[in-house]
């Protein structure tokens, strides 16, 4: 079994009479990726702003190796990386008095570390903050939370104002950080950004950790999008029970969880023209959760 290297217990989050997040629990493990992800307000910034300790939980409690993190502990804050949603730096300062700034914080010797980080990310030492595009800003942030080599990386939307190009850099440099067996707690709304790095996913929505999953397994739940063409579609609905997605004429379309064998089955009593059943790429999934099931064909 891998140690448990950040626990979420219960952790609730009003604003007032506003909900941010409520009883939330999960755990990552050493060396793994984990998505988090949800649309914009689902309550993402929110959950990892308390766990660091930037805003006051209602309740719960948040443990670094099984020992709470409390904002005053600056052991743990060590060891840990963070990149927030938006960055906001000395303006005044040129990109290299920052990192030599932020460089000075730190007893043990990271400029190596920050040269490689330069150097991947493209970066132009010699420009000041004021004038960096949102691409820049970003390199700069990502440096910052990488440079001192933290056993956790904890990263809000990281990615926002990448080109392409540079975000496969940002992904390669983060599993470069998962074989040297560090822990990433990867928030996005970008579905799929969890394909391409993440181990397992938990996905939030309105506060609510809905689902916690790993990500190949995701990929095989068998969602499926179904469209026929029959002169009995109104029979068809009634008879299975399905939201339609899509309607024209007599073709329909509609999302379907069962087996295809079990499908065929039910089908089998009407009078079908033309079936195309097509399968639910990851993004399918995700909205296929977001969405609350909608559109899908289920069990009597």
């Amino acid at each position: 079994m891998k140690k448990i290297i950040l626990e979420i217990q219960n952790l609730t989050k009003y604003y007032g009479k506003i909900k941010g997040v409520e009883n939330l629990s999960l755990t990552l493990e050493e060396g793994e990726i984990f998505g988090f992800i949800g649309p914009n307000g689902s309550g993402k910034s929110t959950t990892i702003r308390s766990v660091m300790n930037l805003i006051n939980k209602t309740s719960g409690k948040v443990l670094i190796e099984n020992k709470e993190f409390n904002k005053d502990d600056i052991e743990i804050k060590e060891k840990i990386g963070y990149l927030p949603s938006e960055i906001n730096l000395y303006d005044d300062l040129t990109v290299k008095e920052m990192l030599d700034y932020h460089e000075s914080f730190y007893k043990k010797d990271i400029h190596k570390k920050r040269i490689e980080l330069v150097k991947k990310l493209e970066l132009d030492e010699k420009k000041k903050i004021e004038d960096l595009s949102l691409g820049n800003l970003k390199k700069l942030g990502i440096i910052l939370a990488l440079v001192h080599e933290p056993k956790i990386l904890i990263l809000d939307e990281p990615t926002s104002g990448l080109d392409p190009i540079m975000q496969n850099v940002f992904y390669n440099i983060l599993k470069e950080e998962k074989l040297k067996g560090n822990t990433i707690f990867y928030s996005t709304h970008i579905l799929n950004e969890v394909s391409k790095i993440c181990d397992r996913v938990g996905i939030i929505k309105d506060g609510h950790l809905i689902k916690i999953e790993k990500v190949e397994d995701l990929s095989k739940k068998g969602l499926t999008f179904v469209t026929i063409t029959s002169e009995e579609v109104k029979e068809i609905v009634k008879d299975l029970r399905i939201d339609i997605i899509f309607e024209e004429g007599n073709t329909i379309k509609f999302g379907n969880v069962l087996p295809h064998d079990e499908l065929i089955k039910k089908l089998s009593k009407h009078k079908i023209d033309r079936i195309l059943i097509e399968e639910a790429t990851l993004e399918d999934v995700f909205l296929h959760y977001y969405e609350g099931d909608q559109g899908c064909l289920k069990e009597k």
